[in-house]
């Protein structure tokens, strides 16, 4: 079992000298939480569906707030959205709070929560230092979060039907030019640390 002692720096850890306040850990949340809004809100446009950076902003933080606090903040995020603030993609034309969340997304942003804790796992055995485990971990990520998602879709449209061609196929390009995306930029996040 991994100790905090043992543990690799997440990267708020690192640019906040190792700040663990209260205050701190707050501002994080709040912050992470608003970057997730943001990123549900801007679309991009992409083939063959538009891209939003939502699942990019969910791995991220996991990477950078480490698995508890990754896993808070996004939880946060689910809470502003419940308590009916327009925080996700398509809100509010397609519905607020509950309704939206327990519709056909419903399963992705729970995975949300989940993929930040792996990538945050991920993050505290310094799997976010070098491209090729960067990429491992973010798959790793996104393989939870699609499982959670598909699962969830099935539930609700029923297991004959197409769920890969619905909830998955059309979003892998993207997904992949995330991933490349995070590879790429964490361990030069590090690097930049390292040389402050």
């Amino acid at each position: 079992m991994i100790t905090q002692a043992t543990a690799y720096p997440t990267l708020s850890l690192a640019l906040g000298s190792g700040k663990r306040s209260l205050p701190w850990l707050l501002f994080l949340a709040v912050a992470g939480s608003l970057l997730l809004w943001a990123s549900a809100k801007i679309q991009i446009p992409f083939y063959p569906v538009p891209m939003t950076m939502q699942s990019f902003v969910v791995l991220f933080l996991g990477f950078a707030l480490g698995p508890r606090l990754g896993a808070a903040t996004v939880l946060l995020y689910l809470a502003q959205g419940l308590a009916g603030l327009p925080v996700f993609a398509g809100t509010p034309e397609k519905g607020l709070g509950l309704a939206y969340m327990t519709g056909p997304t419903g399963g992705y942003l729970a995975g949300f929560v989940a993929a930040a804790y792996v990538t945050g796992w991920f993050a505290q055995r310094g799997f976010d230092r070098r491209l090729a485990t960067t990429a491992l971990a973010a798959l790793a990520g996104l393989s939870v979060l699609y499982a959670l998602g598909l699962g969830w879709l099935g539930v609700l449209v029923g297991w004959g039907k197409p769920l890969l061609e619905f909830g998955l196929l059309p979003f892998l390009p993207a997904e992949a030019l995330k991933l490349a995306l995070l590879a790429a930029v964490l361990p030069l996040a590090w690097q930049g640390v390292s040389k402050g």
